[in-house]
C-alpha cells in the first residue's frame, strides 16, 4: 500500500462482460441533492456545498476509487452510464464516488461497492494509493482502494452501462491508444498506480 501523496499538474487552488441486472443493491442518492465537504489544501473540511456548486466552482472535495481484481489478475472496469453528469459513457475504475458531507473515505468505499456493484456487507477494501486534488482528478482528493473479488456483480443501471475484465497491460495499452474513451480521473490514477 502506498500512502504517500502524489502530486499532479495544476494543483493550485482552482476558481466476462457484465451488464446491469436487477437485484438487491443500495440505491444511489439523487446526484443533484448531494452535499459534499469542501476541503482545503490539506484535505481538511472547511465547509459544505451542493454537488452542482462544487463542480461548477471547481472546489476541492473528496472521492474514492475502488479497483477490483480477480484471481487471474484482471481488473474490472465499468463503462459509466450516459446519464452521469461527469464523464458519461467513459470507462472508469471498477467503482468510484464522492464522499458525502461528514463521511470518511473508508465508509464511502464500502458504500460505493454496495451502490454500484451490489457488493453489500463487504469489509473495507485495502487502501492502495492517495492522490491530491488537481485538475486531472476534477479537484478531488482521492483514496484508491484495491479489492480481490471474482464477481458476479449487480451493476446499477443509473450508474453503469456495462463492465468488463481486462488484463492490466491491456488497460495501459488502451488508455494510451484511446485516452478519450476513459474518464480523466481514471487515466490519471491508472498512470500513478504502483507496479500492476
Amino acid at each position: 500500500m502506498d500512502t504517500n501523496d502524489r502530486e499532479c499538474k495544476g494543483s493550485a487552488w482552482p476558481g466476462s462482460r457484465v451488464s446491469p441486472a436487477e437485484g438487491e443493491r443500495q440505491e444511489p442518492r439523487i446526484m443533484a441533492d448531494e452535499f459534499f465537504d469542501v476541503v482545503n489544501e490539506r484535505d481538511e473540511p472547511v465547509g459544505r456545498a451542493r454537488r452542482s456548486e462544487v463542480h461548477a466552482r471547481g472546489l476541492w472535495h473528496r472521492a474514492v476509487h475502488i479497483l477490483v481484481f480477480n484471481r487471474a489478475g484482471q481488473v474490472f472496469l465499468q463503462k459509466r452510464s450516459m446519464r452521469k453528469d461527469m464523464a458519461p459513457g467513459k470507462w472508469d475504475s471498477s467503482c468510484s464516488g464522492h464522499l458525502d458531507a461528514g463521511e470518511d473515505y473508508d465508509h464511502a468505499a464500502v458504500r460505493e461497492l454496495g451502490e454500484e456493484l451490489g457488493l453489500n456487507n463487504q469489509p473495507r477494501p485495502e487502501r492502495w494509493l492517495r492522490v491530491n486534488a488537481c485538475a486531472e482528478t476534477g479537484w478531488e482528493f482521492c483514496w484508491i482502494y484495491r479489492l480481490n473479488h471474482e464477481g458476479p456483480f449487480v451493476l446499477h443501471p443509473e450508474e453503469i452501462e456495462r463492465g468488463d475484465w481486462y488484463q492490466p497491460a491491456e488497460v495501459t495499452r488502451l488508455v494510451t491508444a484511446r485516452p478519450e474513451d476513459y474518464a480523466p480521473a481514471f487515466r490519471y490514477i491508472w498512470s500513478r498506480l504502483p507496479r500492476r
